[in-house]
This record gives structure tokens, C-alpha cells and sequence, in this order.
């Protein structure tokens, strides 16, 4: 088991350098693409929506594909290609290609980021899996705070374009060699469970019915918020009266607060079903928007709310991986996870969009409580799926 716990470190660094070059990136080098070519950015941030539209259609064959060949093959594909539309986007300048582009790097993002990830690690330790995916989450929280600042300063010292020739060669040299040779290519000894074993487990339920539908609803609802919040919630923030500056740090404690919440559950809620942990999760982030509505924006309530939204969404990511494997076991979780990431992959694509939409059209405030809603509906799935009987 030692041997296989190899790939929680190896998976660690990898997810750090894909979010960051893949994921994070754009918010910062999409407006000097569009600025240089001439486009509108709706346009330009519209082939990031292509991307993760593209990641969300490809993951549940990403996920089948790890659990035939393992993740050793497929992510190191998924790196190789996302370098490879690193690449492209340089030289992309039609606009037609860099749709295509987008394209090409929504099948790397599948294969590289958490769900293909969380596959992986469900091949190697089985039902096991929950403890290296809480560890995994915990490493995956300083993408974002490694990820923006490089970005920054690479921009500021060498611009966008070899920025990304940068950031390709991360993925092709570093990436793509620990996925092909760090990780482990069998499943871990105990892994898979003997008859006497499986007999003492609780049963499971079937992976097509309701239970996998109100799963898959769940985590769809939900991944509309931390999308659009993400890319409108420090403007709204700003056009309420809040200082600038201010709204930027407030906008750094959400980091910190992912993995303080990870950290917290790996100390002390190893032992509860992680649909406990998704429901108290989605109830953190309910009550957030309830201070808001209750209490206005100000200094110290937006910061409560950035805290609290943090934190709900660490321990979110790790009911993702954990939440399926629970209910559903691990024979064939690279399928299920990549069936359950496609819809939350589609909702993602389409919330900064649709959000926009409704804070231009309506106000501020009726965005936050339309993004508020489908938290409200997450929580509601949650709340019906019963847990399988001992």
C-alpha cells in the first residue's frame, strides 16, 4: 500500500501545474488575446466556455477509459494534449481555429484536472479511496494561489505568448513524465475486496437509478455557483462601494479556506458518511448567501461570505470523489465520476454567461440570489438521497 500511495504526491504537483496553467490562467491572459487580435471578450472567454462544454461531453469516456487502461495512460494523454493546444492557442489568430483550440484543451482538461484525478486514485486504492482523494484536495487547494501570481509575473516579464509556451513545455516535461512513470500501474494489494470482505460491506446502490441521478443533479447544481461566482463575485463586490484593494484580499481568503475545510474534515470527519459532509457543505453555503440578503454588503460581511463559500466548496470537491464511491462503490468509478462530472463540466461552461446576463438585465442582488437558488436545489438533492442499508 506504501508503493501506491506514491500517486497522492505525484497527483498533488500535477494538479497544482494543470489548474494552474489550463484553468486559471485565462482570467488573466484572455483579455490581452482578445486586446491583441481584436475580438470582443465575450467572444474570448467564450472559447473557455467551449473548453469546459468540450471537458464536460469528453469526461464520462475519460473516466471509462481510466478505469481500462489506468490513469497512468490516460492522464499523461491529457497532459500531452493540453500542451499541445497550448501551444495552438499561441498561434491560433482565424478565429474559427481558436474555438478549435479550445476544443483541444477542453480534452486535456478532462483528462488532467480533479475528476480524472479522483478516478485514478479510485483504480489504485478502490473502496479505499476517500483518505488519498481528501489528501489530494488538500494539495489541489494552492492551485489557484500558486497558479494566479505566476501567471502574473510570467505575464509582466516575457506577455501571454510565451507565457503559454511555458506553461505547454510544464505540462509536456513535468506533467506528462509523472503521469507515465510515477503513478502506479496496478491496483493496490487489498484494493479490491474479497468475497468475505464484500459480504461484511454495506450494499451499494445501483448506478443508474434514482440515487445516481439526484447525485448527478446535486453536484450540477451546484457547480453553478463557485463558476460564476468566481468570475462576477469580486466585481459585484467592488460596485456595492468596497475599496478596490479590499475586495482583492477579501477575494485571497477563499483559498485558504478550501483547505483549512479539507484539513478539518481529513482531522475529524474521516469517520462521517461524505454525505454528511456534502450536506453541511451545501447548508455553509446556503447560510452565506442568507447573511448577504439578511445583512447587506459590507467589509465584514463580504469577507464572512468569502470565508464561508470557501469553505463549503473544499469540502465539496472532496464529496465529489468521496460521495460516489459511497454510495456506488468502486467497481467502474472512473466511468460513474466522469458521468457525474459531465453535467457539473456543462454547468460550468455555461454559469459566468448566464450570470452575466442576469446582473446586466435585472441587478447584483437578484444575481446572487438566482446563483443562491441553485445552491438551494443541490441542497435539496442532497437531502433526499438516502444512504445505502448495512
Amino acid at each position: 500500500m506504501h508503493g501506491s500511495w506514491r500517486a497522492v504526491p505525484v497527483l498533488g504537483i500535477t494538479q497544482i501545474l494543470a489548474w494552474g496553467t489550463i484553468f486559471y490562467s485565462p482570467v488573466l491572459t484572455v483579455p490581452l488575446i482578445a486586446a491583441e487580435r481584436g475580438w470582443s471578450m465575450t467572444f474570448s472567454m467564450g472559447g473557455f466556455s467551449l473548453c469546459l462544454l468540450t471537458a464536460g461531453l469528453a469526461s464520462p469516456y475519460v473516466g471509462a477509459a481510466i478505469d481500462r487502461h489506468g490513469g497512468h495512460v490516460v492522464m499523461t494523454a491529457g497532459s500531452l494534449i493540453g500542451a499541445l493546444g497550448l501551444v495552438a492557442l499561441v498561434y491560433a489568430s482565424h478565429p474559427a481555429a481558436y474555438l478549435a483550440v479550445w476544443m483541444v484543451l477542453g480534452l486535456g482538461l478532462a483528462g488532467s484536472l480533479y475528476d480524472s484525478a479522483f478516478a485514478t486514485l479510485g483504480r489504485i486504492f478502490g473502496g479505499a479511496a476517500r483518505t488519498p482523494i481528501t489528501v489530494l484536495t488538500l494539495a489541489g487547494g494552492f492551485a489557484s494561489t500558486v497558479g494566479w501570481p505566476s501567471t502574473h509575473l510570467l505575464l509582466g516579464s516575457v506577455g501571454w505568448h510565451n507565457t503559454y509556451l511555458i506553461y505547454a513545455a510544464v505540462l509536456a516535461l513535468i506533467c506528462a513524465p509523472l503521469h507515465a512513470f510515477a503513478l502506479p500501474h496496478q491496483p493496490a494489494a487489498g484494493a479490491t475486496p474479497s468475497n468475505a470482505t464484500a459480504a461484511k460491506q454495506p450494499a451499494l446502490l445501483p448506478p443508474g437509478g434514482a440515487a445516481f441521478f439526484l447525485v448527478a443533479a446535486a453536484f450540477a447544481s451546484y457547480a453553478f455557483v463557485p463558476s460564476a461566482l468566481s468570475a462576477h463575485l469580486l466585481a459585484i463586490f467592488g460596485r456595492t462601494g468596497i475599496e478596490p484593494a479590499t475586495v482583492v484580499l477579501i477575494g485571497t481568503l477563499f483559498g485558504p479556506a478550501q483547505v483549512i475545510a479539507r484539513l478539518t474534515e481529513f482531522i475529524f470527519g474521516r469517520n462521517q458518511h461524505p454525505l454528511i459532509i456534502a450536506r453541511c457543505a451545501v447548508t455553509l453555503l446556503v447560510a452565506a448567501f442568507g447573511l448577504l440578503a439578511l445583512f447587506g454588503f459590507s467589509v465584514l460581511t463580504a469577507t464572512a461570505f468569502a470565508l464561508m463559500f470557501g469553505a463549503a466548496n473544499g469540502l465539496v470537491t472532496i464529496a465529489r470523489g468521496a460521495v460516489p464511491l459511497a454510495l456506488f462503490g468502486a467497481s467502474g468509478y472512473g466511468a460513474l465520476i466522469g458521468r457525474i462530472a459531465g453535467p457539473s463540466l456543462i454547468m460550468q461552461s455555461m454559469a459566468p454567461l448566464v450570470l452575466a446576463f442576469v446582473a446586466e438585465r435585472v441587478s447584483d442582488p437578484a444575481a446572487l440570489a438566482f446563483a443562491a437558488l441553485f445552491a438551494m436545489i443541490s441542497l435539496a438533492c442532497f437531502a433526499v438521497i438516502r444512504r445505502p442499508k448495512t
